[in-house]
């Protein structure tokens, strides 16, 4: 008979890639971990990890069980599920982890929604990188992440996810109020004093967009790496043939737009989360630019679950109105 939390003990391998990071998420010791996999090996009566130096390879019995063992976990969870709603009806708890923008466009506006919708439902929010949510979803760690498409994403045929796409939004340039390329020589000035037209010096895009190449020989104010807004920077530069010259390094937009104002440098920055009022000076891209976009995603086995079916619709609505 093979013991479910073993399997779980597995797929967290599998997952982290050392038993000291698979010991960290499931709480327990390292010994503790190599323990349950010898056991699980003894169940099944086959090797299902290979010791190379320090660390551990999955053999391909291992992998075989794998694919079982999600599938097994998926199913426990909706029996888990079950028994609670059967308990306490559709009462409970849902726990999110967002990124900061997300949790002030589309967090905060479902919570008060929800509240009117589903009173029996209580949401726990957690800021979490774009990156960084969906790790917490698969350990367990949160019920519903909200997260930003990029490289390292897992692959849209995950089985372990289901994937809701939110929105998507466009960056723009944010450039200092002094920057030569902040001002197109077509932009209408006051006839007071010559000044550019104030709803540009505002900070709202002007009509016409900047190249980004005409930035490649500025310093870069940049979120810090193994954020995917970075990599989303990074690879739209390298289209233009250009690596960016980084001097400083943020991964909060507030910061990011203060320092562009103080004349630090030039950045790119998601539309919707440029701050307001901010003294940096906005300049959209030309198309196609590059883009960010927001998906939802939940465990496939907690996808029909009624309380996170109903925190998704609200989010869903929330999202259709940016």
């Amino acid at each position: 008979m093979i013991e479910v939390r073993r399997l779980r003990v597995l797929r967290a391998l599998a997952d982290h890639g050392t038993v000291t990071a698979a010991a960290e998420v499931l709480h327990l010791t390292p010994s503790a971990v190599s323990q349950q996999l010898a056991a699980l090996e003894s169940e099944v009566g086959q090797e299902l990890l290979e010791r190379r130096g320090r660390r551990v390879a999955i053999t391909s019995a291992g992998r075989l069980l794998l694919a079982h063992a999600d599938t097994i976990l998926a199913e426990v969870e909706r029996a888990e599920d079950a028994m609670r709603l059967h308990a306490n009806g559709v009462n409970g708890e849902v726990r999110i982890t967002a990124f900061a923008t997300a949790i002030t466009l589309l967090v905060a506006p479902a919570l008060t929604r929800l509240r009117e919708t589903t009173p029996g439902l209580s949401l726990v929010v957690r800021d979490a990188e774009g990156h960084q949510g969906i790790t917490q979803l698969l350990d367990g760690d949160a019920d519903l992440a909200i997260a930003v498409e990029h490289r390292g994403s897992p692959r849209p045929d995950d089985r372990r996810l289901a994937r809701i796409p939110l929105y998507a939004e466009p960056f723009v340039a944010v450039l200092p109020p002094t920057h030569p390329a902040a001002t197109p020589p077509d932009l209408p000035t006051s006839p007071a004093d010559g000044r550019a037209d104030s709803a540009f010096a505002a900070g709202r895009p002007a009509a016409a967009p900047i190249e980004l190449a005409a930035l490649a020989d500025d310093d870069w104010v940049m979120p810090t790496p193994g954020n995917p807004i970075r990599d989303v920077v990074m690879l739209a530069c390298e289209q233009f043939g250009f690596q960016p010259r980084i001097v400083h390094q943020s991964d909060d937009f507030r910061a990011i737009a203060a320092l562009v104002a103080a004349g630090a440098g030039v950045s790119l920055v998601p539309r919707l989360a440029v701050p307001e009022p901010t003294l940096a000076l906005i300049r959209p891209l030309p198309d196609p630019a590059p883009t960010r976009r927001v998906y939802a995603a939940v465990r496939a086995s907690r996808a029909d679950h009624p309380l996170i079916t109903a925190t998704l619709d609200v989010l869903t609505e929330v999202a259709e109105k940016l």
